[in-house]
């Protein structure tokens, strides 16, 4: 069996950094590890769960950062969200007014596209998610998503997208109006997916178009359009 844990050296790898680095940070409780036999150990779930925390609180230069460390790691193509987003996974308006109906209604807009089999699981997953802690942000936009990747329910990765007619009490300091569900199928895409998108709602042209795109052809339009604007 693979091992999940990283050691001191794998772990500074992974994260582009020296192994006196990644020691230092364990030491001062940075980095979720633990010592056997004297020695670091890293769980892989408990590092991605860091990741996750440190793109919800960062900067677009670091989140810039992050998502290159996560490209290099997984040696894989980018992430292009307008890939990931099919038109039959976007709703507008999304026709939900509660917290509730929206979760349900974002899992079935994924389901819409074929790669999703078991919107009422995701939909759990996403509440679960939500009660331990919300993932709406002080922009009106939520990043919904599952604490863990659920790759037996999906084809392949896919993010459904829907924007209500006005913005609901979703958890955050403010009302949230855009909704994205990511739905992942291993820890790497799903930490690159969230960079990615995380570095884009924080410019306040693409979120300005998400609210004014009249239709689901016109927003993954716009999506497309600004994402190779920003990326190239």
């Amino acid at each position: 069996m693979v091992s999940k844990d990283f050691d001191l050296d794998r772990l500074a790898t992974y994260l582009h950094l020296t192994p006196a680095q990644v020691a230092r940070m364990a030491d001062r409780g940075r980095l979720p590890g633990r010592k056997i036999g004297g020695k670091w150990r890293f769980s892989e779930a408990e590092i991605h769960h860091w990741l996750e925390d440190r793109i919800g609180v960062s900067d677009d230069e670091e989140l810039e950062r992050v998502e290159n460390v996560l490209e290099r790691a997984g040696d894989a193509e980018e992430i292009r969200i307008a890939d990931l987003l099919p038109t039959a996974a976007i709703a507008v308006p999304l026709e939900a007014r509660t917290r509730g109906s929206v979760i349900d209604k974002m899992a079935q807009l994924a389901a819409n596209t074929g790669m999703l089999w078991d919107p009422e699981k995701v939909a759990q997953a996403v509440r679960d998610r939500e009660n331990l802690h919300p993932t709406a942000l002080d922009i009106g936009v939520a990043l919904l998503h599952p604490r863990r990747p659920m790759p037996g329910i999906l084809a392949e990765p896919v993010l459904a997208l829907g924007r209500t007619y006005q913005g609901l009490p979703f958890g955050g300091p403010t009302l949230t109006d855009v909704f994205f569900l990511i739905c992942s199928t291993d820890d790497r895409v799903h930490l690159r997916t969230l960079a990615r998108l995380s570095r884009m709602v924080s410019d306040a042209e693409f979120l300005a178009g998400i609210r004014e795109a009249e239709d689901a052809v016109a927003l993954h339009a716009w999506i497309a359009r600004r994402e190779q604007d920003l990326f190239g």
